[in-house]
């Protein structure tokens, strides 16, 4: 089996799902300014950096769409981002460079810069995405019903692009109870 064959068929085997799965109970812990006080400031020097393209400079505003044919697509994103913004991918469990992320700013779409969730509200779900309990500001985050895989979830996506970003489910921390599982190359963080 060739190298790329055998990373997709495991990338399959495991994904597949697995964002699906509830957080273990009692085990989130939200990413709060009293528990990051202590950390250091993030530089943008040391923002993770993986397989994006950067986002226009402009920050979108609310209730703007942005529609663009799949070869405009195909262009403005890598090939990564494609799949996962473009056709509703997912990446493995623990593979994001954003998943123990905790630097302090703001996590905007990679294809369209829109600001779509904030560190303030992100926490540690273990389950091997970056999860956050909140978007950002009402507007950002938009939702539809998905029944592929045999499964019944709410995927979330941005308003402005319509990019796939990933799954709300309703097994998150307080305030809001919610877990929005999202695609680290989803996002591009700016650092306060």
């Amino acid at each position: 089996m060739r190298p790329a064959t055998l990373a997709l068929t495991l990338l399959l085997v495991f994904s597949f799902g697995a964002c699906n799965r509830s957080a273990p109970q009692g085990t989130a812990e939200a990413i709060s300014p009293a528990s990051t006080a202590s950390q250091t400031a993030v530089a943008a020097a040391d923002v993770p950096k993986d397989d994006i393209n950067l986002p226009p400079a402009e920050i979108p505003a609310v209730g703007t769409h942005l529609e663009l044919p799949n070869d405009q697509w195909r262009e403005r994103l890598t090939a990564t981002q494609y799949n996962v913004l473009r056709r509703q991918g997912t990446e493995s469990p623990g593979s994001g460079v954003y998943n123990k992320f905790k630097g302090h700013g703001t996590y905007h779409c990679s294809a369209c810069n829109a600001p779509l969730f904030s560190s303030e509200t992100k926490y540690d779900s273990r389950t091997g995405w970056p999860s956050f309990y909140t978007p950002i500001e009402e507007g950002r985050v938009g939702e539809h019903r998905d029944d592929t895989l045999g499964m019944s979830r709410v995927e979330v996506v941005c308003d402005h692009c319509g990019g796939h970003l990933g799954h709300v489910f309703n097994d998150g921390p307080q305030p809001t109870g919610l877990r929005y599982c999202i695609n680290s190359v989803s996002l591009y963080f700016r650092p306060n």
